[in-house]
C-alpha cells in the first residue's frame, strides 16, 4: 500500500506545483464553482505515461459495415447543449444551440466479445498491458523528482476500491488502487476475468485504444456533441436520458451506485459493478446505458471554458471540440471528454448520468468504469 500511495504521491506534488504555475490563468469564479460541486468519482486521476500521442503498431483492418449492424441512424438537427439546471457545473455552461449533420451511433457500448475480435484480428496490445515509461512519466512531474521502485511501473491501471466507511470525498485515493495486472481482460486485477462476461461493456480502454478499435471497425468516436445530441433521445430540455423524472422512478432508469459512495452500495439495481449490454431501457433513439454503467470516450479534447466560445454565436455547426485542453485542476495535463456516468456515479454526490454533464481524463488512462462506443457517417 504505501507503493500505492507513494504513487499517487507523486503526482499529487506535480498538481500543486502545476497549480502554482498556472494560478494566473484560471478564472476565480469558476474555480470556486468547482470546488463546490463535486466532478465526479474519478475527479483529479492522474496521467498514467504523460505521452498524449501514444501511437500502436496494429494491423489496421477497415471493416465492411455498410450495413451498419448494430447502429441506429440519428437524424441531424439542431438541439440546445449543456446544463439548464441547479445541478449542472461551471464546465456545462453556456446552454448553446447546436447544429449537427445525421450519424450512425452503436446501440450499445463496445462489448468484452467485440473488443476480443479486435485484439484477436489485430494483435493489438492495451495501454493497461504495458509498462509504464519512466521516461515519459518525468515529464509530468517536478524536475529531479526520484525515479520510484520499478514495481510502481509495472503494467497497471485503476481498479475500484470500496471503502470500510464514509470518507472524505476529495481524497480519490481511498477508492482508486493501482493495481498491477488489471487490463480489459482482468478488470479487477490478475485474480479477476471477463469469461462469461461477453455481454459486458469492455473496460480498462484508454481513448487510444478506443480510438484504435474504431479505426480498424471503420468507424470513429463520437463527438461531445454528437454524444450529448444522441443521449437526449429527441427530447427537449431534459435533464436524463429518459427524462425529467428521478433516476429511481417507475423501476431503475440506469446502472448507478445507491446508497452512500465509496463505501456502501445498495445494489437495488442489481449490478455493483458494470452490467451487461441492453439490462435497462433504451433511450427515446433506442440507444442503450447512454446514462450510467461506464463513462464512455468522446473524440474531444477537454477544455473547463470551451462552450464560452459559443456566447455570441447563434448556432454552432457540427462543433469537433477545443483545438487545446485546459482542465483547472491538472493545467499542464492534456485531457479527453468522456460521458454518461457508470456504475460509480451516486446522485447525492455528482449525478454524472445528466444528460449535460462532463468528464474528463488523460487519453492514455484506463479505469474500471471506462468504455466507449462508436459512430459513423452515412
Amino acid at each position: 500500500m504505501k507503493k500505492i500511495f507513494f504513487f499517487f504521491f507523486l503526482f499529487l506534488i506535480n498538481d500543486l506545483i502545476c497549480f502554482a504555475q498556472t494560478k494566473k490563468s484560471i478564472q476565480t469564479k469558476d474555480s470556486l464553482e468547482c470546488n463546490k460541486k463535486q466532478s465526479c468519482c474519478n475527479k483529479n486521476i492522474p496521467k498514467r505515461f504523460g505521452n498524449a500521442n501514444q501511437t500502436d503498431s496494429f494491423s489496421l483492418i477497415n471493416l465492411s459495415n455498410a450495413e451498419h449492424v448494430g447502429m441506429v441512424w440519428i437524424a441531424g438537427g439542431k438541439f440546445f447543449m449543456g446544463g439548464d439546471n441547479d445541478q449542472a457545473r461551471s464546465d456545462e455552461f453556456p446552454n448553446h444551440q447546436v447544429e449537427l449533420n445525421g450519424f450512425y451511433m452503436d446501440q450499445t457500448e463496445v462489448t468484452n466479445k467485440q473488443f476480443a475480435r479486435f485484439v484477436a484480428e489485430t494483435g493489438y496490445i492495451t495501454t493497461a498491458e504495458k509498462d509504464v515509461d519512466w521516461n515519459e512519466l518525468k515529464k509530468q512531474l517536478p524536475e529531479n523528482t526520484p525515479m520510484p521502485d520499478s514495481e510502481m511501473l509495472k503494467a497497471a491501471s485503476l481498479v475500484f476500491v470500496s471503502t470500510p466507511e464514509a470518507v472524505n470525498l476529495s481524497d480519490y485515493s481511498q477508492w482508486w488502487k493501482w493495481q498491477h495486472g488489471a487490463n480489459w481482460k482482468h478488470p479487477q486485477g490478475p485474480d479477476s476475468d471477463i469469461i462469461g462476461k461477453d455481454d459486458l461493456p469492455v473496460v480498462q480502454v484508454s481513448w487510444d485504444d478506443a480510438n484504435a478499435y474504431c479505426k480498424w471497425a471503420g468507424k470513429r468516436l463520437p463527438t461531445e456533441a454528437e454524444w450529448e445530441y444522441a443521449v437526449r433521445g429527441g427530447a427537449k430540455k431534459t435533464v436524463y436520458s429518459w427524462g425529467n423524472a428521478p433516476i429511481d422512478s417507475n423501476g431503475f432508469q440506469c446502472n448507478y451506485w445507491q446508497g452512500s459512495f465509496p463505501n456502501s452500495n445498495l445494489v437495488e439495481d442489481k449490478f455493483y459493478l458494470a452490467a451487461p449490454v441492453k439490462s435497462f431501457k433504451p433511450n427515446g433513439y433506442g440507444l442503450y446505458d447512454m446514462s450510467g454503467n461506464v463513462w464512455e470516450w468522446c473524440s474531444d479534447l477537454y477544455h473547463h471554458d470551451y462552450y464560452k466560445s459559443f456566447e455570441k454565436m447563434k448556432c454552432a455547426n457540427n462543433p469537433k471540440g477545443p483545438i487545446t485542453s485546459f482542465d483547472p485542476d491538472e493545467p499542464l495535463v492534456s485531457k479527453r471528454v468522456m460521458r454518461g456516468g457508470s456504475f460509480l456515479c451516486n446522485e447525492s454526490y455528482c449525478s454524472g448520468y445528466r444528460n449535460s454533464s462532463r468528464m474528463k481524463s488523460s487519453q492514455d488512462t484506463g479505469m474500471e468504469h471506462v468504455g466507449f462506443r462508436c459512430v459513423a457517417d452515412k
